[in-house]
């Protein structure tokens, strides 16, 4: 009877010290996340999480598709950058991965883990050990929080967090609503460095319509005529996956109903703009020939909120570069 105890020790040791080990690996897990896809280009600002407006209240999506190369910045870590080493990397997970080794051992060949002293003393050592593990979590845990509060000074922000009440909506006349001339000039921002005006936002309501119809008819000349090569590129590619599936996507009547400014600026040649984008429209995807409905909704329209961003260059129009997605993550 009194031989059963010795290996029923040695089998809730292993269990007790498994779980210690999965909830070390646990520390180090990484949420995954995942969203509505992004494609083009932003400059420099591609990898960027534009600023949340009050038309989009969310973070964009980033940009997954783009041949812009992704280098490295002052905010993101090197590619080939080493992980941060967690509570049991480094030396604490040597020591403690010495100390259970060398416990089992020891405990498999009569010693250790309470050698002469028996099963209790096996279990006064393994308290030892848990309280100690304790302890160094809750000293690093407060080392960390204590360089974390002094590494942030006062004056630093996060764009994306800032109140939206602060930046005001700029104000696009409906389509076709004969409203231009009664518009208010738009109020610069703080991330507006090239100074938007009224026509530049008429001009990005334009584009919306334009390439949004132009889409819809599957138009590849005006596409290219209003969007970057690398934007054509992408857009080309879906609308050659519909073609290859026996479907078209139908887009008609393209209405903006609200529109912010997210950010604009100058970089080497060129100047930016990246705006929010809430539009309604009949948006359907129909048989490409019998025109019978396969998915959407091809009778009344829905609203879409999009986060756009357009380029110019010298002696040129304004023309798409980026779009990105907004709303749940994981939809």
């Amino acid at each position: 009877m009194f031989s059963a105890v010795p290996r029923f020790a040695k089998i809730a040791a292993i269990v007790a010290l498994a779980a210690a080990s999965s909830f070390a690996s646990f520390s180090d897990a990484d949420a995954r996340r995942a969203g509505s896809s992004g494609f083009g280009s932003r400059g420099t600002r591609t990898f960027d999480t534009p600023a949340i407006t009050r038309t989009a209240p969310t973070q964009a999506a980033p940009i997954d598709r783009t041949m812009t190369p992704q280098t490295q910045t002052a905010t993101q870590p090197p590619i080939n950058a080493q992980p941060r080493p967690g509570l049991f990397g480094g030396f604490g997970g040597s020591m403690i991965g010495g100390l259970i080794a060398g416990g089992l051992l020891g405990m498999l060949i009569g010693h250790g883990f309470g050698g002469g002293f028996g099963f209790l003393g096996m279990l006064l050592q393994i308290g030892l050990i848990i309280a100690a593990i304790s302890f160094a979590m809750r000293f690093f845990a407060n080392r960390q929080r204590t360089n974390y509060a002094g590494s942030a000074p006062g004056t630093s922000y996060n764009m994306n967090s800032m109140n939206t009440s602060q930046r005001p909506s700029f104000s696009i006349p409906p389509i076709g609503g004969g409203g231009a001339a009664n518009a208010k000039p738009a109020a610069r921002q703080a991330n507006d460095e090239i100074g938007l005006k009224q026509p530049d936002l008429e001009r990005f309501e334009q584009l919306l319509t334009k390439i949004q119809t132009a889409y819809g008819s599957e138009d590849y000349a005006t596409l290219r005529q209003l969007t970057t090569p690398e934007a054509m590129s992408y857009l080309a590619e879906e609308l050659g996956e519909n073609a290859t599936n026996g479907v078209r996507n139908s887009v008609s009547d393209v209405r903006l109903l609200q529109g912010d400014i997210a950010e604009a600026w100058r970089e080497d040649n060129a100047e930016y703009a990246t705006l929010a984008m809430r539009y309604s429209s009949i948006d359907a995807m129909v048989d490409r020939t019998t025109g019978k409905l396969v998915d959407g909704d091809d009778r009344n329209s829905s609203e879409t909120t999009e986060i756009w961003t357009f380029v110019r260059r010298p002696g040129s129009d304004w023309k798409l570069s980026a779009i990105q997605g907004t709303g749940p993550r994981g939809a």
